[in-house]
Protein backbone atom coordinates (compact mmCIF):
# COMPACT_ATOMS: atom_id res chain seq x y z
CA UNK A 1 0.00 0.00 0.00
CA UNK A 2 1.17 3.50 -0.74
CA UNK A 3 2.08 5.73 2.19
CA UNK A 4 -1.07 7.55 3.15
CA UNK A 5 -2.47 11.34 4.08
CA UNK A 6 -4.18 10.83 7.47
CA UNK A 7 -5.70 13.96 8.61
CA UNK A 8 -6.52 14.54 12.81
CA UNK A 9 -8.48 17.24 14.67
CA UNK A 10 -8.09 15.52 17.81
CA UNK A 11 -7.25 17.68 21.16
CA UNK A 12 -4.51 15.37 21.81
CA UNK A 13 -1.30 16.43 24.12
CA UNK A 14 1.81 16.61 22.07
CA UNK A 15 3.06 13.45 23.21
CA UNK A 16 0.17 11.50 22.02
CA UNK A 17 0.16 12.94 18.62
CA UNK A 18 3.66 12.22 18.70
CA UNK A 19 2.88 8.52 19.43
CA UNK A 20 0.31 8.77 16.81
CA UNK A 21 2.53 9.95 13.99
CA UNK A 22 5.20 6.80 14.97
CA UNK A 23 2.61 4.44 15.25
CA UNK A 24 1.34 5.00 11.32
CA UNK A 25 4.76 5.40 9.67
CA UNK A 26 5.24 5.68 6.74
CA UNK A 27 2.12 7.35 6.11
CA UNK A 28 1.90 10.86 6.79
CA UNK A 29 0.11 12.85 10.13
CA UNK A 30 -1.76 15.75 9.28
CA UNK A 31 -2.78 18.17 11.62
CA UNK A 32 -4.97 21.52 11.60
CA UNK A 33 -3.98 24.86 13.10
CA UNK A 34 -6.88 24.64 15.53
CA UNK A 35 -8.39 21.82 17.74
CA UNK A 36 -11.31 19.35 18.03
CA UNK A 37 -14.43 19.69 19.99
CA UNK A 38 -17.63 18.12 20.38
CA UNK A 39 -19.58 16.41 17.49
CA UNK A 40 -22.07 18.74 18.37
CA UNK A 41 -19.97 21.92 17.64
CA UNK A 42 -20.06 23.85 14.48
CA UNK A 43 -16.35 23.84 13.95
CA UNK A 44 -14.64 25.27 10.67
CA UNK A 45 -12.84 23.02 8.40
CA UNK A 46 -9.45 23.15 7.96
CA UNK A 47 -8.74 23.20 4.73
CA UNK A 48 -5.16 20.94 5.00
CA UNK A 49 -8.12 18.12 5.35
CA UNK A 50 -8.88 18.31 1.83
CA UNK A 51 -5.43 16.49 1.14
CA UNK A 52 -6.42 13.46 3.87
CA UNK A 53 -7.15 9.54 2.42
CA UNK A 54 -8.17 9.15 5.92
CA UNK A 55 -9.81 11.65 8.54
CA UNK A 56 -10.09 11.06 12.39
CA UNK A 57 -12.20 13.81 14.17
CA UNK A 58 -15.63 15.68 13.64
CA UNK A 59 -15.32 17.55 10.24
CA UNK A 60 -18.08 19.23 8.81
CA UNK A 61 -19.72 17.69 6.60
CA UNK A 62 -19.44 19.47 3.18
CA UNK A 63 -15.96 19.41 3.73
CA UNK A 64 -16.12 15.14 3.64
CA UNK A 65 -18.21 15.12 0.55
CA UNK A 66 -15.99 17.74 -1.08
CA UNK A 67 -12.57 15.93 0.12
CA UNK A 68 -11.11 14.75 -3.81
CA UNK A 69 -8.70 11.86 -1.82
CA UNK A 70 -11.06 10.93 1.26
CA UNK A 71 -11.10 6.83 1.64
CA UNK A 72 -12.33 6.21 5.19
CA UNK A 73 -13.90 8.42 7.37
CA UNK A 74 -13.18 7.30 11.35
CA UNK A 75 -15.47 9.87 13.82
CA UNK A 76 -14.03 10.08 17.21
CA UNK A 77 -16.91 10.21 19.16
CA UNK A 78 -19.67 7.46 19.78
CA UNK A 79 -21.92 10.26 18.34
CA UNK A 80 -22.23 11.11 14.72
CA UNK A 81 -25.24 13.31 14.81
CA UNK A 82 -24.40 15.46 12.29
CA UNK A 83 -23.44 12.51 9.48
CA UNK A 84 -26.61 10.90 10.40
CA UNK A 85 -28.78 11.96 7.86
CA UNK A 86 -30.05 10.28 3.94
CA UNK A 87 -28.17 12.73 2.34
CA UNK A 88 -25.08 12.16 3.61
CA UNK A 89 -25.70 8.64 4.00
CA UNK A 90 -26.07 8.20 0.15
CA UNK A 91 -23.46 10.40 -1.07
CA UNK A 92 -20.75 8.57 1.22
CA UNK A 93 -22.61 5.39 -0.42
CA UNK A 94 -22.10 6.52 -3.54
CA UNK A 95 -18.33 7.48 -3.31
CA UNK A 96 -17.56 4.51 -1.63
CA UNK A 97 -16.27 6.17 2.05
CA UNK A 98 -16.31 3.88 4.67
CA UNK A 99 -17.65 5.85 8.32
CA UNK A 100 -16.83 4.21 11.68
CA UNK A 101 -17.30 6.00 15.11
CA UNK A 102 -15.82 5.61 18.17
CA UNK A 103 -17.82 3.59 20.10
CA UNK A 104 -15.89 0.65 20.94
CA UNK A 105 -13.68 3.45 23.11
CA UNK A 106 -17.11 4.64 25.45
CA UNK A 107 -19.05 1.42 25.53
CA UNK A 108 -18.12 0.30 28.87
CA UNK A 109 -18.00 3.45 30.47
CA UNK A 110 -21.60 3.89 29.40
CA UNK A 111 -22.94 0.56 30.13
CA UNK A 112 -21.07 0.47 33.29
CA UNK A 113 -22.84 4.12 33.51
CA UNK A 114 -26.08 2.89 33.22
CA UNK A 115 -25.49 -0.08 35.87
CA UNK A 116 -24.52 2.20 38.25
CA UNK A 117 -27.98 4.01 37.89
CA UNK A 118 -29.93 1.03 38.07
CA UNK A 119 -28.00 -0.28 41.12
CA UNK A 120 -28.39 2.89 43.04
CA UNK A 121 -32.02 3.77 41.66
CA UNK A 122 -32.86 -0.22 43.20
CA UNK A 123 -31.01 0.65 46.52
CA UNK A 124 -32.29 3.47 47.02
CA UNK A 125 -28.89 5.18 47.04
CA UNK A 126 -29.65 8.77 46.94
CA UNK A 127 -32.45 8.26 49.91
CA UNK A 128 -30.32 6.63 51.83
CA UNK A 129 -27.08 8.68 51.33
CA UNK A 130 -29.51 12.14 52.45
CA UNK A 131 -30.96 9.82 55.70
CA UNK A 132 -29.67 9.94 58.90
CA UNK A 133 -31.55 7.49 61.26
CA UNK A 134 -31.63 4.68 63.90
CA UNK A 135 -32.33 1.41 62.66
CA UNK A 136 -35.70 0.06 63.22
CA UNK A 137 -37.00 3.96 63.22
CA UNK A 138 -39.93 5.24 60.39
CA UNK A 139 -37.64 6.32 57.75
CA UNK A 140 -35.47 3.12 58.36
CA UNK A 141 -38.31 1.04 57.52
CA UNK A 142 -39.23 2.51 54.54
CA UNK A 143 -35.51 2.69 52.54
CA UNK A 144 -35.32 -1.11 53.40
CA UNK A 145 -39.02 -1.69 52.04
CA UNK A 146 -38.59 0.59 48.71
CA UNK A 147 -35.35 -1.21 48.44
CA UNK A 148 -35.84 -3.36 45.37
CA UNK A 149 -33.71 -6.38 43.77
CA UNK A 150 -32.71 -6.44 39.87
CA UNK A 151 -33.14 -10.16 39.72
CA UNK A 152 -35.96 -10.95 37.31
CA UNK A 153 -37.37 -7.62 36.58
CA UNK A 154 -37.72 -6.45 33.02
CA UNK A 155 -35.77 -4.50 30.96
CA UNK A 156 -36.32 -2.37 27.48
CA UNK A 157 -33.33 -0.86 25.25
CA UNK A 158 -34.07 1.65 22.77
CA UNK A 159 -31.37 1.80 20.68
CA UNK A 160 -29.39 -1.94 20.29
CA UNK A 161 -25.37 -0.88 19.88
CA UNK A 162 -22.14 -1.51 21.33
CA UNK A 163 -23.06 0.19 24.74
CA UNK A 164 -26.65 -1.79 24.78
CA UNK A 165 -24.49 -4.75 24.07
CA UNK A 166 -22.30 -4.34 27.22
CA UNK A 167 -24.93 -3.34 29.30
CA UNK A 168 -26.81 -6.64 28.56
CA UNK A 169 -23.48 -8.31 29.43
CA UNK A 170 -23.08 -6.54 32.40
CA UNK A 171 -26.90 -7.28 33.37
CA UNK A 172 -26.64 -11.04 32.80
CA UNK A 173 -26.32 -12.20 36.63
CA UNK A 174 -29.39 -10.38 37.26
CA UNK A 175 -31.16 -12.75 35.02
CA UNK A 176 -33.23 -9.91 33.62
CA UNK A 177 -36.13 -10.27 30.62
CA UNK A 178 -34.30 -7.73 28.23
CA UNK A 179 -35.86 -6.68 24.88
CA UNK A 180 -34.54 -3.85 22.56
CA UNK A 181 -35.75 -2.21 19.74
CA UNK A 182 -33.27 -1.44 16.61
CA UNK A 183 -34.23 0.06 13.32
CA UNK A 184 -33.34 -2.77 11.18
CA UNK A 185 -32.36 -6.25 12.87
CA UNK A 186 -29.19 -8.02 12.12
CA UNK A 187 -29.88 -11.77 13.30
CA UNK A 188 -26.89 -11.13 15.68
CA UNK A 189 -28.52 -9.51 19.29
CA UNK A 190 -27.46 -11.22 22.05
CA UNK A 191 -31.50 -10.56 23.28
CA UNK A 192 -34.98 -10.43 21.38
CA UNK A 193 -35.27 -7.22 18.96
CA UNK A 194 -37.97 -5.29 18.09
CA UNK A 195 -38.37 -2.17 15.47
CA UNK A 196 -39.92 0.76 16.46
CA UNK A 197 -43.15 0.23 15.15
CA UNK A 198 -43.37 -2.65 17.05
CA UNK A 199 -42.07 -1.25 20.49
CA UNK A 200 -44.92 0.14 22.07
CA UNK A 201 -45.93 -3.39 23.43
CA UNK A 202 -42.69 -4.59 24.96
CA UNK A 203 -42.09 -0.92 26.34
CA UNK A 204 -45.41 -0.80 28.48
CA UNK A 205 -44.42 -4.30 30.12
CA UNK A 206 -40.84 -2.64 31.14
CA UNK A 207 -40.34 -2.29 34.69
CA UNK A 208 -36.76 -0.44 33.31
CA UNK A 209 -36.49 1.66 30.11
CA UNK A 210 -32.82 2.85 28.81
CA UNK A 211 -32.52 5.38 26.32
CA UNK A 212 -29.63 5.11 24.13
CA UNK A 213 -30.69 6.21 21.11
CA UNK A 214 -28.89 9.02 18.52
CA UNK A 215 -29.62 12.62 17.79
CA UNK A 216 -31.52 12.48 14.29
CA UNK A 217 -34.70 13.79 12.51
CA UNK A 218 -36.71 10.44 13.55
CA UNK A 219 -35.74 10.27 17.34
CA UNK A 220 -36.57 14.08 18.36
CA UNK A 221 -38.84 13.69 21.06
CA UNK A 222 -39.38 10.27 20.30
CA UNK A 223 -40.06 10.01 24.34
CA UNK A 224 -42.83 12.10 24.42
CA UNK A 225 -45.88 12.38 26.62
CA UNK A 226 -47.85 9.39 25.07
CA UNK A 227 -45.30 7.13 25.12
CA UNK A 228 -44.39 7.80 28.87
CA UNK A 229 -47.98 7.30 30.16
CA UNK A 230 -48.36 3.63 28.52
CA UNK A 231 -45.29 2.78 30.70
CA UNK A 232 -45.93 0.59 33.22
CA UNK A 233 -46.36 2.70 36.77
CA UNK A 234 -43.71 2.89 38.56
CA UNK A 235 -41.34 2.49 35.94
CA UNK A 236 -37.93 4.02 35.69
CA UNK A 237 -36.56 5.59 32.63
CA UNK A 238 -32.55 6.34 31.75
CA UNK A 239 -31.31 8.75 29.30
CA UNK A 240 -27.89 8.02 28.26
CA UNK A 241 -28.44 8.62 24.23
CA UNK A 242 -28.97 12.29 23.75
CA UNK A 243 -31.25 14.62 25.46
CA UNK A 244 -33.02 15.43 22.05
CA UNK A 245 -34.72 12.55 22.26
CA UNK A 246 -36.64 13.47 25.36
CA UNK A 247 -39.83 15.41 26.07
CA UNK A 248 -37.88 17.06 28.96
CA UNK A 249 -41.53 18.76 29.96
CA UNK A 250 -43.72 15.19 29.47
CA UNK A 251 -40.58 13.77 31.21
CA UNK A 252 -41.32 16.03 34.50
CA UNK A 253 -45.30 15.66 34.36
CA UNK A 254 -44.38 11.92 34.27
CA UNK A 255 -42.68 11.91 37.12
CA UNK A 256 -44.31 14.28 39.17
CA UNK A 257 -47.69 12.42 38.83
CA UNK A 258 -46.29 10.02 40.13
CA UNK A 259 -46.70 7.45 36.93
CA UNK A 260 -42.69 7.05 36.41
CA UNK A 261 -40.90 5.65 39.61
CA UNK A 262 -37.97 8.04 38.80
CA UNK A 263 -35.34 9.04 35.93
CA UNK A 264 -31.85 9.18 35.75
CA UNK A 265 -30.24 11.31 32.64
CA UNK A 266 -26.72 11.57 31.56
CA UNK A 267 -27.74 13.80 28.92
CA UNK A 268 -30.54 16.52 28.75
CA UNK A 269 -31.33 19.46 26.19
CA UNK A 270 -29.67 21.79 26.75
CA UNK A 271 -26.62 20.63 28.55
CA UNK A 272 -26.02 21.86 31.36
CA UNK A 273 -30.03 22.39 31.51
CA UNK A 274 -31.36 25.93 33.11
CA UNK A 275 -30.99 26.60 36.98
CA UNK A 276 -35.06 27.42 36.52
CA UNK A 277 -35.40 24.05 34.34
CA UNK A 278 -38.73 21.98 35.79
CA UNK A 279 -36.51 18.67 35.97
CA UNK A 280 -33.95 20.02 38.71
CA UNK A 281 -37.51 20.34 40.70
CA UNK A 282 -37.97 16.65 40.77
CA UNK A 283 -37.07 15.12 43.53
CA UNK A 284 -36.92 11.60 41.43
CA UNK A 285 -35.07 12.68 38.62
CA UNK A 286 -31.25 12.48 38.94
CA UNK A 287 -28.83 14.12 36.59
CA UNK A 288 -25.11 13.38 35.35
CA UNK A 289 -23.55 16.05 33.43
CA UNK A 290 -22.78 13.84 30.29
CA UNK A 291 -19.78 12.20 31.69
CA UNK A 292 -21.22 8.51 31.52
CA UNK A 293 -18.24 8.11 28.55
CA UNK A 294 -15.87 9.34 30.88
CA UNK A 295 -12.20 7.68 31.97
CA UNK A 296 -9.10 8.03 32.46
CA UNK A 297 -6.61 7.80 29.87
CA UNK A 298 -9.67 8.54 27.33
CA UNK A 299 -7.59 10.34 24.30
CA UNK A 300 -5.14 7.44 24.32
CA UNK A 301 -7.74 5.12 23.73
CA UNK A 302 -9.23 6.51 21.37
CA UNK A 303 -6.26 6.57 19.60
CA UNK A 304 -5.95 3.20 19.94
CA UNK A 305 -8.94 2.16 18.57
CA UNK A 306 -7.89 3.64 15.38
CA UNK A 307 -4.40 2.17 15.10
CA UNK A 308 -6.54 -0.81 15.62
CA UNK A 309 -8.89 0.33 12.70
CA UNK A 310 -5.86 1.44 10.34
CA UNK A 311 -4.92 -2.58 10.72
CA UNK A 312 -8.07 -3.58 9.58
CA UNK A 313 -8.55 -1.00 6.35
CA UNK A 314 -4.73 -2.04 5.42
CA UNK A 315 -5.51 -5.89 5.65
CA UNK A 316 -8.75 -5.22 3.81
CA UNK A 317 -10.70 -6.63 6.54
CA UNK A 318 -14.39 -5.56 8.11
CA UNK A 319 -13.75 -1.98 10.04
CA UNK A 320 -15.12 -2.15 13.90
CA UNK A 321 -17.63 0.35 14.70
CA UNK A 322 -18.99 0.93 10.80
CA UNK A 323 -22.09 2.52 10.87
CA UNK A 324 -21.84 3.50 7.32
Amino acid sequence: MEPLTIFTDLAAPAELLDGLRESIAPHRLLLPEGSGGSVLADLPTDPRMQEADIVLGQPQVDAVLSSPKLKWLQVSTAGYTRYDTPAFRTAVGEKGIPVTNSSRVYDDACAEHVLAFMLANARQLPQGLATRCPNGAEPWLKLRQDSRLLQGQSLFIAGYGSIAERLIDLLAPFKMAITAMRRTARGDEKVPVVSPEDSTGVMEDADHVVNILPDNAASANWFDGARFLRMKKGAIYYNIGRGTTTDQEALAEALNSGHLGAAWLDVTHPEPLPDDHVLWTCENCHITPHTAGGQGGETAVLIRHFLENLARYQAGQPLVNRVM
